[in-house]
């Protein structure tokens, strides 16, 4: 039987398509920490401490439907974050959520991208139990 060679991978950078890139990674970097760099071609990408490389690359459309994939971002306490974020010009959508893991918020950066809250800690939050 012959033997597959493994193959080492890692993940560099998570890559968003949007409208505008100079304007998403600098909320993005106030969010997460980081500073914002603005490279050739449109792109832009900012390095938040303790998590892989976030990447904005233009696109000419808009968002249109919700994300496959989103980034949960642990907090230790929800509603601070949720204050801060709608700060820099997210949207929240829905409640906070608590369910047997802990508590969430769905929350959309500027260009309506998705992205979660989270915390362990249901306590940390005002709560809407889990459907």
């Amino acid at each position: 039987m012959a033997t597959l060679a493994i193959m080492h991978a890692r993940v560099s950078q998570v890559v968003v398509d949007c409208r505008d890139p100079q304007s998403l990674v600098r909320f993005w970097a106030a969010l997460l920490g980081g500073d914002p760099v603005d490279r050739a071609r449109g792109w832009s990408h900012v390095e938040p401490p303790g998590i892989v490389r976030l990447a904005f690359q233009p696109v000419a459309e808009d968002k249109t439907v919700k994300n496959r994939l989103h980034l949960d971002i642990e907090v230790d306490a929800i509603e601070p974050a949720i204050t801060h974020a709608l700060r820099l010009g997210a949207t929240r959508i829905g409640e906070t959520v608590t369910d047997d893991q802990g508590a969430f918020q769905v929350m959309a950066d500027p260009e309506g991208n998705e992205f979660c809250f989270v915390s362990a800690d249901a306590a940390s939050a005002s709560t809407a139990p889990a459907p």
